[in-house]
């Protein structure tokens, strides 16, 4: 049976080391980057705060402590409980993830935190067994899912979209029920027992709505009014939807530096 209560809870994944966003996130964590003025983070608790989410689980890892000290100014009046990632540099969000486990029991919702976007379109994402996906745009790549009505019925991890009618971009927004939860606990369990620990979550999630042990509602984002935040072109891609000239907020004197092979740099590390 669906559980219908309005989630309150958030879990926000911020252990990444934003490799690609280098040299901007060498002194200051990649969810401090600012976007149309705003660092990535205080809009994303500003859009939670107005959805009236009262809890956030905050997974932290690169420069963890200017995290901390963020939220803790800017997330008052919130319940906030910080979990590090110790292998944040070796380890991709499925190990962010899987840290969780213990800390949530209630109906929450799963953010990644280089997304931006209107806080209206939260709305209906405040349900249990949800997915946030949006029409393809030529900017977005990774993890796409096909649909039946509207259920999701195949997860493409990690692939570009096809174009085809039932084809859509995940937003990177999930919400899980209790007993979905420990369905993914127990799977993701497996994958960290095989030291899976590089995977995205994602492939727990594709693996499981295979099963038919997992099923998500969607809720479409309005492919004008969201960004995903990798690389310094989604920043400049970014600002202009969402107006001003991004920064990043923290560290000493980093300015964005706008050239074009800055998107070139290697990744060193896979939870970014």
């Amino acid at each position: 049976m669906a559980n219908h209560a309005r989630i309150t809870t958030a879990l926000l994944l911020v252990a990444g080391t934003g490799s690609r966003l280098r040299p901007l996130t060498m002194d200051a964590p990649k969810c401090l980057t600012e976007v149309g003025g705003l660092p990535i983070l205080e809009r994303l608790i500003r859009n939670l705060r107005f959805q009236g989410i009262e809890r956030l689980v905050v997974v932290i890892g690169h420069m963890g402590g200017q995290i901390r000290d963020f939220l803790d100014n800017r997330a008052r009046g919130m319940r906030i409980d910080y979990i590090y990632s110790p292998d944040y540099r070796t380890t991709n969000n499925i190990y962010s993830l899987w840290l969780a486990r213990e800390q949530i029991q209630e109906p929450f919702l799963l953010v990644e935190s280089d997304l931006v976007f209107d806080a209206s379109m939260l709305t209906d994402m405040l349900q249990s067994d949800r997915i946030a996906v949006s029409r393809i745009r030529p900017w977005m790549n990774g993890t796409t899912v096909t649909t039946s009505g509207q259920w999701v019925t195949t997860f493409h991890v990690g692939s570009e979209g096809n174009g085809r009618h039932s084809h859509y971009k995940t937003v990177n927004i999930y919400s899980l029920s209790p007993p979905s939860w420990d369905e993914v606990i127990k799977r993701m369990g497996r994958y960290i027992s095989e030291g899976r620990v590089n995977e995205y979550y994602e492939a727990v999630f594709a693996d499981m709505v295979a099963d038919g042990m997992l099923s998500f509602e969607t809720v479409f984002f309005d492919p004008d009014h969201w960004y995903e935040i990798d690389t310094i072109a989604d920043l400049n891609e970014a600002d202009r939807m969402f107006g001003m000239s991004s920064k990043v907020h923290a560290g000493p004197d980093v300015h964005r530096l706008l050239t074009p092979a800055m998107d070139s740099l290697p990744l060193a590390a896979t939870n970014d």
